[in-house]
């Protein structure tokens, strides 16, 4: 395929509506700012402690993955402290997870809301934990979770403007949106977030001019399986990089994600002639020295595939060593931020790959392997203590 495929489906409509959503989602919110803090003071008022617990399943965890290490900072002079834990995780385990004395705030993201573990974990948390709160943040209106009723001071429901909620298989705009708005929401500085929302959305459109002539030079690269890799609040989002390829490509070709540091440690064996790996670097200035060591030692290893580098810095060496490169010009901005200009890539990529290997993105996979709210889940009652 020499070209950028022409064909507006669903998932490539989700994919670049994201910049101009992000700014919408923002107003939409921004719109109710006094009911988020009142929400929040409220619990830090009655609790020196708290617990926030980031879940979802699936795309919806990874969102918790991607966020938790920076909202660790910003909700630190709160007395809080964050953590992400899958609900297909929390459901099965719940007696290793929740703390009976400890006041707790989960987070729930949900596409749907209607996923039986993600039900279930927050009724789990409600019936398990003295003092429980629950903040929903999903993209339909009518799901389970959103439709769920627990106290006004004790529930928070943000539904996210109707566009998020994706027709396609795959999650695209709900995860940048979903992750966009709990940034916003746990925020010291609202209305400066606000502001840099702008220039975010400005990135997200170049990542999408840039990806028209980058792609379609990806896609037609021989190779049979691709790593993502990225540190911090990147290692989500190559966890949700490497999903997406894998979901949209009916998983035809293995994929694997890991940290920069974390990759020689055994994950390294996949390097082959027929590896595709993509680098993630981060902005932060001593992270980044570890981004760069991988990518040249990846680059100078003999048997390896193409290299792909991401970057928000204009750097000669990521030229040097990367076979190509995406630089998005966003220098003075936190990582948390490049995360949303940068999975437009990763699904723009697995996108085209789906389509050039014959799939139809939007259903790619029509024999019901996986489907958009899962199913085949069978919840079980919990009646020990924790």
């Amino acid at each position: 395929m020499n070209n950028y495929s022409k064909e507006m489906t669903h998932t490539r409509r989700e994919i670049e509506q994201q910049p101009e959503l992000w700014v919408k989602t923002i107003q939409q919110f921004s719109e109710e700012r006094g009911k988020l803090e009142q929400y929040l003071h409220a619990i830090e008022q009655k609790h020196s402690q708290v617990r926030v617990i980031f879940t979802g399943a699936g795309t919806s965890a990874f969102i918790g993955e991607t966020i938790y290490p920076h909202v660790r900072g910003a909700i630190r002079n709160r007395g809080w402290e964050a953590e992400t834990i899958s609900t297909t995780n929390l459901t099965a385990n719940p007696y290793l997870f929740l703390d009976k004395d400890i006041p707790t705030i989960m987070v729930s993201f949900a596409r749907s809301g209607n996923s039986p573990e993600s039900v279930a974990a927050v009724e789990l948390a409600e019936k398990l934990v003295d003092e429980f709160y629950e903040i929903t943040i999903t993209c339909n209106q009518d799901g389970a979770l959103a439709k769920r009723k627990q106290g006004e001071d004790r529930q928070l429901v943000l539904i996210l403007p109707e566009e998020s909620n994706d027709k396609g298989l795959a999650m695209t705009s709900s995860y940048s949106t979903m992750v966009l708005t709990a940034l916003y929401l746990f925020s010291e500085d609202k209305a400066n977030f606000s502001k840099a929302m702008t220039e975010v959305s400005k990135a997200g459109k170049e990542m999408l001019n840039k990806c028209t002539e980058l792609i379609p030079r990806l896609v037609e690269e021989n190779f049979s399986r691709i790593v993502y890799l990225g540190s911090g609040v990147f290692e989500g989002l190559a966890r949700e990089s490497a999903l997406k390829f894998l979901e949209l490509t009916a998983g035809r070709f293995p994929t694997m994600f890991d940290t920069s540091l974390g990759f020689r440690h055994g994950p390294k064996s996949i390097l082959s002639s027929q590896t595709m790996v993509v680098v993630y670097l981060s902005n932060h200035s001593y992270t980044r020295k570890y981004d760069l060591d991988i990518l040249k030692e990846i680059y100078a290893t003999e048997e390896r595939g193409k290299v792909v580098a991401i970057s928000g810095i204009q750097d000669v060496e990521v030229e040097k060593y990367s076979d190509y490169q995406i630089t998005i010009p966003l220098s003075d901005i936190e990582d948390i931020a490049l995360a949303l200009p940068y999975v437009i890539f990763a699904q723009l990529f697995a996108y085209e790959k789906s389509l050039h290997t014959g799939i139809s993105p939007d259903n790619p996979s029509p024999t019901g392997v996986i489907s958009r709210v899962v199913q085949g889940v069978q919840i079980y009652p919990f009646k020990g203590e924790i």
